[in-house]
């Protein structure tokens, strides 16, 4: 196979870090390659030095066997790479055909689009991709995974070779990622090459061809998938053995003989309907579903977020939840899957953002924060959840995902809550904030309190929950216990109602 890409001794400089650091890698015409690593390891950073963003200070990268000096994304894209990244630039307001040739649009000598030729070179596009989708169709109205697949159409249509896959199926259901999949297997046949970026290791194991290794910006490792395990990936990215991806049992947890927490016929319209489950104490329940099964609106009607019906039981007592406060003062936290947009404040310190959910504790009588019970209560939470920061006092934006994650974690776990609800627990982080998490969440239902995950990722639900409950079409439509627990268990839950309803 031909040569697509090498780079030889990168080297990138910030002040006071050193990014990415003597790094040399190879990559050929229809390959699939794995860039892994922690948050902050330099994946993005390299990734942005290939596709002309970043300037590296030292190094060379070579395309197709010439040395190439790029000093733009359309400097690369002009030498056939693109970068796809996991916050996606598609246009909703304008038509699928429109954003695949946005800037690009067939003309005629005044100017003028040619429409018929637009709309016709798209729609064989994306009959090459198997998407039967009408090029006029609105892109804010395709689900995220078709859009996904458009970022990926527009730079091929654009002669792009080699693409820079960023965290692809973050915000995907599995249909959709088998949809993605299929289509990299077709273009890698093709001679397309892909940098797949990823926290996702299955991901990695079923689709990559090889895979490279970061660590604190240098490369620790490279391997072909058929010799190298899950366990030795890991170990390369965090510099030590985790042996409990999935954290380690509690040897004193007890799961109560009654429900400590119960919903009962939730309902919203257009959104969820005759949801029933329940949590006894001391468990952690899953909720599982395809993206638009209703899990996170089911969620949000719990803490009354939005205008529902239905019963909230804690203890087998009726809670009268009529507003988020309501739901705090109940003793249920609800822990939100869009950290950076609804739970944190990135341009405020740590100790800022810890302290939202504790003022009357914090304050004296008088209601006047206390500054020494604030550094003391931030300090403490800082060691307790184990967050990598030089001061409590540093910009929360300045840290990894995974650091950020823990933080909302020990804001909401702060108030010590009774049921404790997480949408999408390590979304976006690396593997060793990860296990971090899962401990940390079997440590709470130790204490004896409910616990309920929603997650997109199966093997996460299947890896840490006692019990998952599955939704689809907006309503609850079965349950896998512990011991009958495997993915096609709970995908056929999953997908129950669809076959039922269309």
């Amino acid at each position: 196979m031909a040569e697509r890409l090498r780079v030889e001794h990168l080297m990138k400089k910030y002040p006071g870090v050193v990014a990415v650091n003597d790094v040399s890698f190879s990559l050929n015409d229809g390959e699939v390659l794995a860039l892994l690593g922690e948050n902050g390891a330099g994946k993005s950073t390299l990734s942005k030095m290939i596709c002309g963003v970043e300037k590296p200070n030292s190094g060379c990268i070579f395309l197709c066997g010439e040395e190439a000096h790029l000093n733009s994304a359309l400097d690369a894209m002009n030498r056939g790479v693109a970068m796809v990244h996991q916050e996606l630039s598609m246009v909703g307001e304008m038509s699928v055909a429109e954003n695949v040739f946005i800037n690009r649009q067939p003309v005629d000598f005044l100017g003028n689009i040619r429409w018929k030729e637009l709309f016709e070179n798209t729609r064989n596009l994306l009959k090459s991709f198997q998407l039967d989708i009408d090029p006029h169709t609105l892109v804010k109205r395709l689900p995220v995974g078709v859009q996904q697949l458009l970022e990926i159409i527009r730079a091929v249509s654009m002669g792009c070779k080699l693409i820079i896959l960023d965290e692809p199926t973050s915000s995907l259901a599995d249909d959709q990622i088998q949809l993605m999949f299929a289509n990299i297997r077709r273009l890698r046949e093709q001679g397309y090459s892909f940098i797949y970026i990823t926290h996702k290791l299955d991901e990695v194991m079923t689709i990559a061809d090889r895979v490279i290794v970061m660590r604190d910006g240098c490369m620790v490792g490279e391997k072909s998938v058929n010799n190298i395990t899950v366990n030795e990936i890991i170990t390369l990215m965090v510099g030590r053995e985790i042996k409990q991806l999935f954290g380690e049992e509690p040897a004193d947890r007890t799961i109560s003989e009654d429900y400590a927490f119960e919903v009962r016929d939730l309902s919203a319209k257009e959104l969820y309907h005759d949801v029933n489950f329940g949590v006894h104490g001391g468990e952690i329940v899953g909720i599982a579903g395809l993206i638009g099964a209703g899990r996170t609106e089911m969620a949000l009607g719990i803490i009354h977020a939005h205008k529902r019906t239905g019963t909230i039981l804690k203890n087998g007592k009726v809670c009268r939840i009529d507003s988020t406060t309501d739901a705090v003062k109940n003793g249920i936290a609800y822990v939100t899957e869009d950290r950076k947009g609804n739970g944190l404040y990135l341009d405020y310190s740590i100790s800022q953002n810890l302290l939202v959910m504790q003022l009357e504790a914090l304050s004296n009588g008088l209601g006047m924060l206390k500054k020494s019970k604030i550094n003391a209560y931030a300090t403490k939470q800082v060691e307790d959840f184990r967050i990598s920061t030089p001061s409590i006092h540093q910009t929360l934006g300045n840290l990894s995902g995974g650091n950020q994650q823990k933080c909302l974690l020990a804001t909401w776990m702060g108030i010590e809550p009774d049921i404790f609800i997480i949408d999408e627990p390590t979304r976006g982080i690396d593997v060793g904030a990860k296990a971090e998490i899962y401990q940390m969440l079997k440590n709470l239902a130790e204490k004896g309190k409910a616990v309920v995950v929603i997650s997109s990722e199966l093997p996460e639900l299947l890896g840490i929950c006692d019990r998952i409950v599955v939704m689809s079409g907006g309503t609850v439509t079965g349950e896998v216990k512990k011991e009958a627990f495997s993915e096609n268990a709970v995908m056929d839950l999953a997908m129950r109602a669809n076959r039922t309803s269309y």
